[in-house]
C-alpha cells in the first residue's frame, strides 16, 4: 500500500548526526510518514541492552507507518527486544533491524512507495 504522506528522507549521516533532506538535524531520530523528531531513549528506558522497547516503535505505528527500519549503530551495539519484535509482527508490520549506514538506505530506498518508519541510533 502506498502513502499519501511521504516520511522525510535522510540527507547524510555521521557519527552522532543525522542530517534530514529538509535542513533538519539530530543525534537519534524518529522519522514517519509526514515527520520527524529527536528519538529520546529516556522516554522508554532504552538502552543499548536489552535494547529498542515496544513504546519506543508504538509512536511510528501511530503516524501510519507501513514497514519499520530499526538502527542499531555504526557498530550494531543497540539490540532489539524480543517484545519490540513480537509486538511489530502482531501489528502484522513488516520491519527491519539492520547497522545504521544499511538502514538508512533500506529507509531512503523505501520513502517513495511507503509509510515507512525509522529508529535511526547515529553513535555505537
Amino acid at each position: 500500500m502506498t502513502k499519501d504522506v511521504q516520511s522525510p528522507k535522510v540527507a547524510s549521516i555521521k557519527w552522532g548526526k543525522i542530517s534530514l533532506e529538509n535542513g533538519t538535524t539530530y543525534k537519534d531520530a524518529k522519522l514517519f510518514p509526514g515527520g520527524s523528531r529527536t528519538w529520546d531513549w529516556n522516554e522508554t528506558g532504552t538502552h543499548h541492552t536489552p535494547g529498542i522497547q515496544p513504546a519506543d516503535v508504538k509512536e511510528l505505528l501511530d503516524h501510519d507507518a507501513e514497514v519499520v527500519i530499526l538502527s542499531q549503530g555504526f557498530n550494531e551495539r543497540l539490540q532489539v527486544c524480543d517484545e519490540t519484535q513480537e509486538f511489530l509482527s502482531e501489528q502484522e508490520v513488516t520491519y527491519h533491524i539492520l547497522q545504521t549506514e544499511k538502514a538508512i538506505q533500506k529507509y531512503n530506498e523505501l520513502c517513495d512507495g511507503y509509510g515507512v518508519g525509522a529508529l535511526i541510533h547515529s553513535t555505537c
